[in-house]
Formats: C-alpha cells, sequence, structure tokens
C-alpha cells in the first residue's frame, strides 16, 4: 500500500461562518457556486459527514453529481479528503457523472454505506448559478433530519478537516484507482441504472412500439440525463437518433434553467404544441429526478400522472400483482387517492420531501409515491426519477394503444378530473414572503363554516404529519384552505431556491361530470385563483403582478 500524508487543516469559524445562515435539509445543502468555491466551506461540510456518519470508515461510499459547474473539482476534494478519514472505497461515475436516482440505485444495487450527490437539482448551474451537495444513508434515499441534523452541528462545532495529499484521479476512465489506501472504482454512471430499467419495464413492448411510427421526443435540458435517455431510449428501446435533444450535459445547463415545466422546456413544449407534433414528449431536470409528461398538443399534470401510472400498474411486469399502497405529498392533487380508494389500496398524505415516501418503502407499505413538483417514483429506489415515471408512461403506452389524451380522458371519465395548477412566484423578497404567510395563517382560525366567494370552509390549518412507522412529528408544513365541495387553497415556501423565496400557491377543484372535464385548468380555476391572491394580498405584499411560472 501507497503511504498516505495527511493534512489536518484549520478552520476559523469567525471567518467563514459556513453554515449560520441556512440549515442543511433533506433536499441538501444549496448555494451559489462561488460560496462552495470559498475554502473551507464545502470541506467543512465534508468533514461534517464523515465525523458524524462512523460507517463510512472502512465502508464504501458512492458518489457522483449532476455535471454542474464546479461537479469535478468538487469530487476531487471528496475522494482526498475520504481517503485521508479512513473509506476503504469510493465508486465514481465517469466524468463525475451520476443521477440522483442512478446514485440511489447503486448504493441500493452494492449494499454500500451511503453516497454524496453533488447537485442543485433543476436550479441553473454555470460559474454565477448555484451549486449543492447531500448525503444519502445505505437504503439510498436522503438523510433524514436526524442525521442532516448531526451533520448541521457538526459543522458548527469542527476546527479542522481532513485531506490527503494525493493527485487528481483520472475519472474520466472506467477503471480503479488508488487514493492512498483507498481504492477509487470509475463505474459507467449508466449501466447499473439502465439494466434496473429493463427489469422493471417491458423493453420488448416499449420497442416494438417506438420503432412502429410511434414518434417521441425527450428533452434532457443539457442536464444529467442526457447520457441516460441515449442509451436507454436510443440504444436499447431502438427510438431514432435525435429522439433526444439536448442530452450532452453542460456545467451551465447550455445556458438553460433545467427545470421541466412549460416555461423553461420551452423547445419541447412548442413542438408539442406545435403541428405535426410527436405523439409523446418529456423531459427531465437537472439531476434527473423530476419530469414532465406531455402527449400531442397534451400536458399531463405530475398529479395526474401518479393517478394514470398507480392506476395501470397490473400493465407493468416489474409491479404486476404488487400494487402494495400509494402515497403523495400534501400539496399533489387527491387523483391518486380515488385510484386508491376504487383498487382497495392504502393511500398516505405526507409533507413535501421524498423522505416521507422513505419509510413508507422501506416498510413495505407502498409501490408508487409522487408529489407535485414533478417528481415520480417507486419503491425500485429511494429518490424520485425522472426517467422511471417517462419509461412508465412508454409502458402503459404500447399496452393499451392509446394516445396520451385518450388515455386521459378515459381516466378522468371513470375517476373524475382534478383540475389542478401550482403559481410560482420566484426570488420573492424574503421579508415580504414571510410576511405573506404570517398573515394567511393569522386568518384561518376561525375561518371555518365561512364562505369565500361562495365557496364554503370545511377546514383551514397548518398541516401536520405523522409519521406512521416511527411516529415522528411534522408541523407546519403548508396552510390550507380546504372547501365543502373538495375544492383547496394551499401556501407553501419551497426552499429549494438559493435567492430570495420561492412562494408556491396550489390550487385544486374536483369535478366530475364528463361534460365539465374538458375545459382549460386555469379557466376553470380562475375563480380559486382570484380568491387566493384576494385573501393573502400577494399583489400588494410582494409586488408581483404574475407568477414566474404556472403549471
Amino acid at each position: 500500500m501507497m503511504e498516505l500524508y495527511v493534512s489536518t487543516m484549520k478552520i476559523n469559524h469567525l471567518e467563514t461562518t459556513p453554515f449560520t445562515d441556512q440549515r442543511p435539509g433533506t433536499s441538501g445543502l444549496r448555494k451559489k457556486v462561488r460560496v462552495f468555491q470559498q475554502p473551507p466551506y464545502l470541506e467543512n461540510f465534508v468533514q461534517a459527514i464523515f465525523d458524524t456518519q462512523i460507517d463510512l470508515k472502512g465502508g464504501t461510499l458512492v458518489v457522483g453529481g449532476d455535471g454542474r459547474f464546479y461537479n469535478r473539482e468538487a469530487i476531487q476534494i471528496i475522494i482526498r479528503m475520504a481517503a485521508a478519514n479512513g473509506v476503504a472505497r469510493i465508486m465514481v461515475g465517469r466524468a463525475g457523472l451520476l443521477s440522483t436516482p442512478a446514485v440511489s440505485a447503486v448504493i441500493r444495487k452494492y449494499q454500500t454505506q451511503g453516497g454524496i450527490i453533488l447537485s442543485a437539482s433543476h436550479n441553473p448551474g454555470g460559474p454565477d448559478g448555484d451549486f449543492g451537495i447531500k448525503f444519502n444513508i445505505a437504503n439510498g434515499g436522503s438523510a433524514p433530519e436526524g442525521i442532516t441534523e448531526a451533520i448541521f452541528e457538526r459543522t458548527q462545532a469542527i476546527n479542522t478537516y481532513r485531506i490527503a495529499e494525493e493527485p487528481d484521479i483520472d475519472i474520466d476512465h472506467l477503471g480503479t484507482h488508488t487514493s492512498g489506501e483507498m481504492s477509487v472504482e470509475v463505474i459507467d454512471p449508466v449501466d447499473d441504472y439502465a439494466e434496473l430499467m429493463e427489469q422493471l419495464f417491458d423493453f420488448a413492448a416499449i420497442r416494438e412500439l417506438v420503432t412502429s411510427g410511434f414518434r417521441l421526443r425527450f428533452d434532457a435540458m443539457h442536464a444529467i440525463t442526457g447520457p441516460y435517455a441515449h442509451e436507454i431510449l436510443e440504444q436499447r428501446l431502438g427510438a431514432p437518433e435525435g429522439t433526444v435533444i439536448n442530452g450532452e450535459p453542460k456545467p451551465d445547463f447550455g445556458g438553460g434553467h433545467p427545470d421541466p415545466n412549460l416555461t423553461y422546456a420551452e423547445e419541447l413544449v412548442a413542438e408539442m404544441f406545435g403541428t405535426n407534433a410527436p405523439d409523446f414528449g418529456a423531459a427531465s431536470d437537472g439531476d434527473g429526478d423530476r419530469n414532465m409528461i406531455l402527449g400531442d398538443n397534451f400536458f399531463v399534470t405530475p398529479s395526474d400522472s401518479l393517478a394514470v401510472i398507480a392506476a395501470n400498474a397490473e400493465l407493468i411486469p416489474g409491479y404486476h400483482g404488487r400494487l402494495k399502497g400509494v402515497a403523495r405529498s400534501m400539496p399533489t392533487s387527491g387523483a391518486v387517492d380515488r385510484v386508491a380508494q376504487k383498487l382497495g389500496i392504502e393511500c398516505f398524505e405526507t409533507p413535501t420531501g421524498w423522505k416521507f415516501f422513505g419509510n413508507l418503502l422501506d416498510a413495505g407499505r407502498i409501490t408508487f409515491c409522487g408529489e407535485e413538483s414533478f417528481g415520480t417514483g417507486s419503491d425500485h429506489v429511494r429518490e424520485k426519477d425522472g426517467l422511471w415515471a417517462v419509461l412508465a408512461w412508454l409502458n402503459i403506452l404500447a399496452a393499451r394503444k392509446q394516445s396520451v389524451a385518450e388515455i386521459m380522458k378515459e381516466h378522468w371519465a371513470e375517476y373524475g378530473r382534478n383540475y389542478y395548477t401550482r403559481h410560482d412566484y420566484e426570488e420573492v423578497d424574503s421579508d415580504a414572503a414571510r410576511g405573506l404567510m404570517q398573515h394567511v395563517e393569522s386568518q384561518l382560525a376561525g375561518l371555518v363554516g365561512q364562505q369565500l366567494d361562495g365557496y364554503t370552509v370545511s377546514y383551514a390549518d397548518n398541516f401536520a404529519y405523522t409519521d406512521p412507522i416511527d411516529n415522528s412529528e411534522s408541523s407546519h408544513q403548508g396552510l390550507r384552505i380546504g372547501f365543502t365541495d373538495g375544492s383547496r387553497i394551499i401556501f407553501r415556501l419551497s426552499g429549494t431556491g438559493t435567492a430570495g423565496a420561492t412562494l408556491r400557491i396550489y390550487i385544486e377543484k374536483f369535478e366530475d361530470d364528463v361534460a365539465q372535464q374538458a375545459m382549460d385548468a386555469q379557466l376553470a380555476l380562475a375563480d380559486l385563483v382570484n380568491i387566493a391572491e384576494r385573501f393573502s394580498e400577494l399583489k400588494q405584499r410582494t409586488g408581483r403582478e404574475c407568477p414566474s411560472v404556472i403549471t
């Protein structure tokens, strides 16, 4: 073995105070790139992981990211720190690339002691963009609050970090290297994930569909799913070259915003709502855990997507006969609830955050889960999975031999339609956003029984959740106003941005009359949108005349 030289570097908290302004949550620590580039910001957080996660010493760690700016440099730092902290083996995606669901898949397949993911999810990249880091535990899922709190507390007390004086590792070619006594294995970022997808879905049926003249388009948004989509859609499933657009991961995501929604995936949306549109379109985000599903001139809401996948689970080989239950985040529409009720399976409403699904998945209580922010997944990994959702839809389309619109309309006719929209107000002044939330909450008491523009309030609260597995409690998860006809208005502040605050308003209305199910969603929900804006004094308090993004 090579002799390992380790430097113990001092951390001056008076100068760096790295995390006093942001507790690392289950979505990880996200800041501007320039913040992470200032030593010892990244080093502090990584050392805190090694100090608190004792199983990593002598164990195996998976490391990869979405390829955004500073990804490669951060990986080299993590490798040298892992060597200095006694990690026995690191598995790194070639070129530093691994999607978030692929990291989860690799952790679970090789039973490693955890993984570090470098990504700021759907946030913009580049030298002036965002960067992020999070730790996933041995089940492949995001670290729960107990672990992230321990890491945070350690960052406040730590005064040194350990790093090996070793040269950079060649991460651009497959093979095994050493950093001191630690083994560094550079793995293909796609292979393990692609093999897992082949075990779940009917690739033969999908291949027959995509080679029969069926036209599809996948927009990787110059983010991590490009290599995965090229291999799976174009190589293994036989879709024509060019099916995948924006398929090369770039450090700045090609100057775009890698969030798969109707606003930021504008190239795909223009094609799918133009003349001679493909039969099926989809997009995924920066780290590959989100998805958007489109048909010819047709948008499928994430809430409806989850419900359709659950309703058609028997058509997917990997889930035939084993749909145990479903779960959705509280702001997600109740569309999947109606499927669960008809199928006689459990349905759970959780706070936003994939970790809440993790306990239910590990306990075998649910098989599918999803959230309205374009996240859908199953028990195959412990992260939401964008490409998995795309393949689920392709499997359903291949089996039913109908269009996306036909499947959705039949679904609404059977289960009813949950009209649904989300209005995002990005980079709102933080004080103004908090003031709006306080104003809304102050009015909830005594609201039950009152009418708002003809809608009678049946409940009004700040959502709280007791985990049915470990009995842990989570409060203050979103302000809800529910009406007697099943309609809802929800207000939440999102923690995924790095500048200002993102205010999200969710609107939902149920319609079981087939004759009324073809209305445009924004038109159907216009009266509830007006109630939400007036009730919250949104324009006066934020100065915003319209949302940044409407989905």
